[in-house]
């Protein structure tokens, strides 16, 4: 078996289990002189990280190695940006995820970069992909932020890790989907075209399905209509939508 498809990779290994890889890359958003976006290293490497994690947790897949590209000098740059980058594993519950770790150590550098790789695997059982339906019910969880809107990296109306592990939890849950640039709607749409159907939207929805959810600050999930689903409260929760 192979998939290609959102933002993640997943091929077939021996035995029954599958690899599944997910990258994410930041440019141009740091503290440096020509960075456009001001935050903290720390904030980078935060945000950057959970991207990636949050994209193969998403497929069910239990991370196994991290990889952080840091296109700046060691100190003190690479210190913050990897201070942000455990922060997050240890929010996610892997505190111990092996990290492989590269700086530029020869050219000054003025603006920020990070690339973050995860590698998880998962059994054939436990892969949440394309497990959608014809009428399930789209959810969205977290408020998509983007920009000078990401510099709070607790912010409640930001989801974490820890949401896509209680959302894992649940039977009636299929496909979990972190929203990136292309926003909520466009997400929706691809979803519902891996069951042959079309996303309908939600007349009322209370938030914005057209807007950049930037580094992942909100998912959409597909569920069984009536499922029982966990409050994340204070991080909002709202249907948008069905197939």
């Amino acid at each position: 078996m192979g998939y290609r498809g959102r933002d993640v990779e997943v091929t077939s290994l021996d035995n029954g289990q599958y690899l599944v890889v997910a990258c994410d890359s930041c440019g141009g958003i740091g503290p440096k002189e020509l960075d456009v976006v001001k935050v903290p290293n720390y904030i980078v490497g935060r945000y950057t990280a959970r991207v990636a994690l949050m994209e193969v947790l998403a497929t069910g897949a239990v991370p196994r190695m991290i990889t952080a590209t840091v296109c700046n000098e060691p100190r003190p740059a690479g210190e913050e940006i990897l201070a942000g980058i455990r922060d997050e594993l240890q929010v996610c519950g892997l505190p111990d995820l092996p990290l492989a770790i590269s700086t530029e150590k020869n050219i000054t550098t003025r603006q920020t970069g990070l690339g973050i790789t995860v590698l998880g695997v998962a059994g054939e059982s436990k892969l949440r992909i394309t497990t959608s339906k014809p009428g399930d019910w789209i959810y969205c969880l977290g408020i998509p932020k983007v920009g000078d809107e990401v510099k709070d990296d607790d912010d409640p109306e930001i989801v974490q890790g820890k949401h896509i592990l209680g959302l894992l939890a649940v039977s009636g849950i299929h496909d979990i989907i972190p929203v990136g640039s292309q926003g909520i709607r466009r997400e929706a749409e691809l979803l519902a075209r891996t069951v042959s159907g079309q996303f309908k939207p939600a007349p009322d929805a209370p938030v914005d399905i057209n807007k950049s959810g930037g580094p992942a600050t909100c998912l959409i999930f597909s569920c069984v209509p009536g499922t029982s689903l966990p409050d994340f409260s204070p991080t909002p929760m709202m249907k948008i939508g069905e197939i």
